[in-house]
C-alpha cells in the first residue's frame, strides 16, 4: 500500500496548479463579475491534455485514471473553485460518451471535445426530478427523421453558452429504463434557454434552464442503446463526485492558506494570532481535517479506476465527507479573518459561497448517505 503519488502525477498536480495560479486566479474574481468564463480559456487548458482526461488517446484525449483526475481538478479549484468544477463536467460528459458509444460515436465527437472546440455540458436534472432523477419527463419520440424532444432541464451548468448538451431524455416506459441518452447541438432548432439564474456562488458559471419544443436530434446522436441512459447517467456521476470533492477540496485548501498567510500577519494583544493556542487549535483540526479528506477522496478514486464491487459506495461516502468538511474549513477559514473574510478582496467569501454547492449537486449529501445505507444492507444482506 503506497499513499505517495508518482513522479508523473506530482507533475500533473503542479502542471494544473501552474497554470491556474497564471491563467485563472488572477481573473477568478472578474469572471465572477462578468458572469462567465471566456471561451479562449479552453483551448488552452485543452493544450494540456485537460479536455479528456480520461478519453482513449485514440480519440485526442488523455486516458488518465480517475486518480489523476482528482489531481487536476483539486490543483485548479485552488485558483477558482467554479472554473475547475466546469471543466469537470465537461469530462464526466467526455468519459461518458468514451465509455458508452460506439465507434462511430466516438469519433463523431470525441476529438473536438478533447480539443475543446466544443464544449459540453451535462443536462439531466429536471424542475420536477432532482434527487429522484429517475422521474424526468422530457420526452424523446422515435420518427423517421430522428428524435423529437420536449421537456426541459433545470440548474443546467453551461446553459445557453456550451457547444453540446449530453441530455437524458425519456423514450420508453416511466421508470430508469424508459430512459435514454441523446447528444442535443446549440444551434438546433427547437432548443432555447431560460434567463440566467442568479445563484450564490459559481458566479462566473452561466447557468440556466434549458428547453425542447418539437426539437429534432438527429437517431446517430443516441449515446450507446436505448434504455440504458439512466444507467449510463448514474456511472458518469460516480466520477463525477470524486472531481466535484476535488474541486471542494482545492477550494478549502486555498482557504487554508490563505488563513495561515493571514494569521502570521494579524497582530492582537501585542503579537500574532497564529501564536494563540485556541487558534492553533482551530487550524490543527482544519489540516486534519482536509488530510482526512483527501485520503478517503483518493481511495475512492482508486476503487473505482479498478472496478472495486463497492465503488459506487466508497464514492458516495467520499463525496458525502468531502463535500462536508471541505465547506466547514472553508467556512471557519473566514472566521479567523474576522471582518477581513468577509470582505471580496481576501478571496475567503467566494470560496465558502462557491463550495456550497458541491454539498448538493451531482447529487445532494442526503442522497449520498441514501446510497451509502442501501449498499450496507445489500452487503449484510448477502452475508
Amino acid at each position: 500500500m503506497d499513499f505517495a503519488l508518482s513522479d508523473e502525477q506530482q507533475m500533473i498536480f503542479d502542471m494544473a496548479y501552474d497554470f491556474g495560479q497564471s491563467e485563472i486566479a488572477p481573473n477568478a474574481q472578474q469572471w465572477e463579475r462578468d458572469g462567465t468564463i471566456p471561451k479562449t480559456l479552453w483551448p488552452e487548458i485543452a493544450a494540456l491534455g485537460f479536455g479528456g482526461l480520461y478519453v482513449s488517446e485514440k480519440y485526442g484525449g488523455s486516458g488518465l485514471s480517475r486518480l489523476d483526475a482528482t489531481l487536476v481538478f483539486e490543483a485548479l479549484a485552488m485558483a477558482c473553485p467554479s472554473v475547475g468544477s466546469f471543466l469537470s463536467i465537461h469530462n464526466m460528459c467526455g468519459g461518458m460518451i468514451d465509455k458508452f458509444g460506439d465507434e462511430a460515436t466516438k469519433q463523431k465527437w470525441l476529438p473536438d471535445m478533447c480539443s475543446m472546440e466544443k464544449v459540453f455540458s451535462y443536462a439531466l436534472t429536471e424542475p420536477g426530478s432532482g434527487s429522484d432523477a429517475s422521474a424526468l419527463r422530457t420526452r424523446a419520440d422515435k420518427t423517421g427523421a430522428g428524435y423529437t424532444l420536449n421537456g426541459t432541464k433545470a440548474f443546467i451548468s453551461g446553459g445557453n453558452y456550451s457547444d453540446a448538451y449530453l441530455t437524458m431524455v425519456r423514450t420508453g416506459a416511466d421508470g430508469p429504463k424508459g430512459i435514454s441518452t441523446v447528444v442535443v447541438e446549440a444551434g438546433t432548432a427547437g432548443l432555447s434557454f431560460g434567463a440566467f439564474e442568479r445563484k450564490m456562488g459559481w458566479l462566473a458559471q452561466p447557468t440556466a434552464q434549458v428547453q425542447f419544443d418539437d426539437c429534432l436530434v438527429p437517431l446517430e446522436n443516441l449515446i450507446g442503446e436505448e434504455g440504458r441512459g439512466f444507467s449510463y447517467a448514474m456511472a458518469g456521476l460516480d466520477g463525477g463526485r470524486l472531481n466535484i470533492s476535488a474541486s471542494a477540496l482545492g477550494g478549502a485548501q486555498n482557504a487554508l492558506n490563505i488563513a495561515l498567510n493571514y494569521m502570521g500577519e494579524r497582530k492582537a494583544f501585542g503579537k500574532t494570532i497564529d501564536q494563540f493556542q485556541a487558534l492553533q487549535f482551530r487550524i490543527a483540526d482544519m489540516e486534519t481535517e482536509l488530510q482526512a479528506a483527501r485520503t478517503f477522496l483518493r481511495q475512492a478514486a482508486w476503487k473505482l479506476d479498478n472496478a472495486a464491487p463497492d465503488a459506487s459506495k466508497f464514492c458516495a461516502m467520499a463525496k458525502r465527507f468531502v463535500t462536508d468538511t471541505a465547506f466547514n474549513v472553508a467556512n471557519d477559514a473566514l472566521q479567523l479573518l474576522g471582518g477581513y473574510g468577509y470582505l471580496a478582496d481576501y478571496g475567503i467569501e467566494k470560496i465558502v459561497r462557491d463550495l456550497r454547492v458541491h454539498q448538493i449537486l451531482e447529487g445532494t449529501n442526503e442522497i449520498m448517505r441514501v446510497i451509502t445505507a442501501r449498499a450496507l444492507l445489500a452487503e449484510r444482506d448477502r452475508g
